[in-house]
């Protein structure tokens, strides 16, 4: 299962017999989110220019799971005594797909603060305990993804000639004096301009605790979630492209646009 995903470098882990479920009770889901994840691209122009959001390859990813039903959603939970209304709790999802035998939950982490893993793992404990979903999936930023982003960076910055500040405004970002100062601080010796700007805009955008792989697998080991059947995945730096053409870079843009509901 998932042997596509695995051979062109994305990580995959199913907990608590995620696996068993997905083989038996949903079989069709492994070949529809591996289709979907196969085709995702991400030019690096996006990265850059996300300033570390949500990149339109994200979105992208959204549209498409969209377009195979999986749709955004809100639970409701309701709890009474005696017909007296004690508790409600919602829980909202940005994506759930409904089978025949059951529904399933997934959550796109690219780059939050690292604590919406928590409130995710536990969202997903909590409709698992009432019934509401059978499972629940995971997709962030993998291990090569997160440690190959200084030198993508960098080689971006070494493509564009990027060499100094009104380099950086000619592509149309604009750092902050802070941002500036750190630059400053970070070229020294024989460090660049453009090595200090790489390595500054990760640790601004990307840094240790952003969702990626390590964080989420650090709370998935300490229980966080658990028992509900789980399925990681971690994206790959493959998916990461230079050199499109601009007009392929301003396609995949314009398709990231707007966001699916």
């Amino acid at each position: 299962m998932f042997e596509s995903l695995r051979a062109h470098g994305f990580q995959v882990e199913c907990h608590s017999h995620a696996e068993a479920i997905l083989r038996v009770d949903f079989p069709e889901v492994a070949n529809q989110l591996q289709t979907i994840l196969l085709g995702s691209t991400i030019p690096i122009e996006e990265i850059i220019g996300s300033g570390g959001g949500e990149t339109k390859g994200t979105q992208r990813l959204r549209r498409a799971l969209h377009e195979h039903g999986w749709r955004k959603h809100k639970f409701e939970v309701r709890r009474t005594i005696d017909g007296v209304a004690r508790e409600s709790i919602s829980h909202e999802v940005d994506h759930i797909a409904r089978f025949a035998a059951g529904l399933l939950s997934l959550e796109i982490e690219w780059n939050n603060k690292d604590p919406f893993f928590d409130r995710d793992l536990e969202n997903y404990k909590r409709l698992h305990a009432d019934g509401a979903i059978s499972l629940g999936i995971l997709i962030t930023r993998g291990v090569s993804l997160q440690d190959e982003m200084r030198s993508m960076v960098l080689r971006f910055a070494t493509e564009k000639n990027i060499n100094g500040i009104a380099d950086l405004e000619q592509i149309g970002l604009n750092p902050t004096i802070r941002q500036r100062k750190d630059y400053a601080r970070r070229q020294h010796g024989e460090t660049t301009f453009a090595q200090a700007w790489a390595a500054s805009f990760v640790q601004d955008k990307f840094g240790a605790a952003t969702t990626h792989w390590r964080k989420l697998e650090d709370r998935v080991r300490r229980g966080v979630g658990n028992p509900c059947p789980l399925l990681l995945i971690g994206l790959p730096a493959s998916l990461v492209t230079f050199g499109e053409p601009q007009a392929v870079v301003e396609r995949l843009i314009e398709e990231g646009e707007p966001s699916v509901d």
